[in-house]
């Protein structure tokens, strides 16, 4: 019954992965829950605030910060890849590094220049091994993003922009659709995309603002808070469609550790029934001869 006693080590070993899957899968889903929640308090703030940037571009003001100023030659950009620090969360950070180094290529080929800032554990791995130019770094997020973290890692490229060593800033994330489904995005950060929609592209000829008591420190600090916001809510969006990724790997993994046990289990039957069998003809042919 040699064979009989590996099966049962194989089952014994599975039915321990299944309990560590299973457990991963309920911490997961209580995270989740949190992290949703977080990301969707976030998303009215981040999207009006989006709004108000982009109407400020076209305002007509004597003040125009150098974060609505289109750049006609673009000769190096920056890109914030946002990914989580740890793995077990089926293909979410594959994707996003699918969709950043397509973009990547298409840059490369058009002769552009390109500079990173990773926020994640993996997505800093993974640009160091492509041999990308890393110029900021975070890593250790934790369950909840704190902006006081985030900030320093931006705030070099936003330095960047400002002295004209990029001309344009990008972010990529997973942004949440649904616990099944979570999709890789590539947001403009800077500058300020532009209006696409008719109605809003009709507000350029008088779309302005009332500023008090000035429109520099008014628009200063909007935009900052702009960017702040827009990295703050992708890093959320990333952390939630994290979770339910694992979640739904984990389940996975569990159901198939299941069917393997069961699998295991009547491989290791049909063994030990041969074996009775086997051992039976033995008994019946030795008395026979007898």
């Amino acid at each position: 019954m040699a064979a009989g006693k590996e099966i049962r080590t194989k089952i014994k070993s599975v039915e321990n992965t299944r309990k560590i899957t299973k457990a991963m899968e309920m911490v997961a889903a209580s995270k989740m829950r949190r992290a949703q929640d977080r990301m969707k308090a976030a998303r009215p703030y981040a999207e009006k605030i989006a709004n108000v940037a982009t109407h400020m571009a076209y305002a007509h003001t004597e003040y125009k910060h150098p974060f609505v100023i289109a750049r006609e030659n673009v000769k190096r950009v920056g890109v914030i890849i946002v990914t989580s620090d740890k793995g077990l969360c089926g293909g979410l950070n594959t994707n996003a590094f699918r969709l950043v180094v397509t973009q990547m290529k298409q840059w490369e080929a058009a002769g552009v220049g390109i500079d990173v800032t990773a926020i994640g554990n993996k997505g800093l791995g993974f640009m160091q091994r492509l041999g990308a130019n890393v110029v900021s770094q975070l890593v250790s997020i934790g369950d909840a993003p704190h902006m006081e973290k985030l900030i320093g890692p931006v705030k070099i490229m936003l330095d960047a922009y400002m002295e004209g060593r990029i001309d344009a800033l990008y972010i990529v994330y997973n942004r949440f659709i649904n616990t099944m489904k979570q999709e890789p995005t590539l947001t403009q950060l800077l500058p300020l995309a532009q209006l696409e929609s008719t109605e809003e592209a009709s507000l350029k000829t008088h779309w302005d603002y009332i500023y008090e008591p000035d429109a520099k420190p008014v628009v200063d600090g909007m935009l900052m808070r702009y960017i702040e916001s827009l990295v703050y809510q992708g890093v959320a969006e990333n952390i939630a469609c994290e979770q339910s990724a694992r979640m739904v790997a984990m389940k996975a993994a569990s159901d198939n550790a299941k069917d393997v046990i069961g699998e295991l289990k009547l491989v290791y039957n049909k063994t030990r029934q041969a074996a009775i069998t086997k051992e039976l003809s033995e008994i019946v042919a030795g008395a026979a001869a007898v």
